[in-house]
């Protein structure tokens, strides 16, 4: 992260940062955390969506009627949807303890970009579903920092995939990534299938029981023909060639991206998880490179109890990556 020290040496804050470093004075510790749930009409998959907001404490004191919040986007995994949050944030602490909105956007089964090829006459654009229509609905709604210093991005297996996988691509938009346990090979992957003439995202076949499972739907979503894994699935490929998939690869992201344009990255991996050796070798990749970064390793699988120590520390990584980033800027 940006060095403290030295910006307080700079000795020019922005009237954003004054207020984000004083929140705790202003804030009302009475007022207990606000999550709300909103739906949106996307144009972007041409569907109504999702998104849940754990708004901070002392949000809607009217002492704070003027003052901006930095925000951090929360991407779920696979097989999940905007309210697996729920089982790992405790979001009354979270609002309590970090001055900042939590967005927790639903994205279906789509890792977070815009399919090549969609089988069902569907629109599947998710890049520009998170990328324009989630944020652009957040900053209209809510008092955010609506600039690339107040807004981060994290997520966990597929979302964190897609946390660095859009951070990159959007580099100008998000100031930190960070990906927990993230699955963060998958266009890579996809890219050596193609050049061996297969698909990206080949057809997987499930017992009799996942299959059940996969077609039940979850009432608490509550989107109609979104509500089961299967209607969750874009039908098609997220990729047609390799050259598609690699612009969407992480590995090669990163040394895309003009150094002074990255955001600060933020990676763990549970010893126990399936992604640990591909967030390790991400890690060294970002080592051998010179670029800032933080990496740890931590007991754990790929799991809830393992997300919700994560997220303890991720947090507070972006919190603070983004306060900092508002303190450098001009007023």
């Amino acid at each position: 992260m940006p060095d403290d020290l030295a910006l307080r040496r700079a000795g020019r804050l922005s009237a954003v940062a004054v207020a984000l470093m004083l929140g705790a004075a202003v804030a009302s510790e009475a007022q207990p955390a606000r999550i709300e749930a909103v739906e949106i009409y996307s144009p972007a998959v041409d569907r109504p969506m999702k998104y849940e907001v754990v708004l901070p404490s002392g949000y809607h004191d009217p002492a704070n009627a003027e003052r901006r919040y930095p925000t951090l986007y929360l991407l779920h995994g696979e097989g999940r949807s905007f309210l697996a949050w729920r089982e790992i944030l405790d979001a009354a602490a979270v609002a309590g303890e970090r001055e900042m909105i939590l967005v927790m956007p639903d994205a279906g089964e789509s890792y977070y970009v815009n399919w090549s090829r969609t089988d069902d006459g569907r629109r599947d654009a998710w890049e520009d579903y998170l990328v324009d229509d989630v944020v652009g609905h957040v900053d209209a709604r809510y008092r955010t920092v609506a600039a690339r210093e107040g807004r981060s991005v994290a997520g966990f297996g597929m979302g964190g995939y897609g946390a660095l996988t859009v951070g990159l691509r959007h580099a100008v938009r998000f100031v930190s990534v960070g990906s927990q346990s993230g699955r963060i090979d998958y266009a890579r992957l996809a890219a050596e299938r193609l050049r061996l003439g297969g698909e990206a995202d080949p057809p997987r076949g499930f017992t009799p029981e996942a299959e059940a499972r996969r077609r039940a739907d979850d009432p608490r979503i509550g989107l109609a023909g979104f509500s089961s894994i299967v209607d969750r699935t874009p039908r098609g490929q997220p990729f047609v060639t390799a050259a598609e998939a690699e612009a969407h690869d992480p590995f090669l992201l990163v040394m895309r991206v003009r150094r002074a344009d990255l955001p600060f990255i933020q990676i763990d991996s549970g010893t126990a998880g399936p992604y640990l050796v591909i967030a390790q070798a991400f890690a060294e990749m970002l080592i051998d490179a010179d670029i800032p970064f933080e990496y740890r390793q931590r007991r754990g699988g790929h799991d809830v109890d393992y997300w919700r120590g994560a997220y303890r520390y991720a947090l507070d990584v972006h919190y603070e990556t983004m306060r900092q980033a508002l303190v450098r800027r001009e007023p």
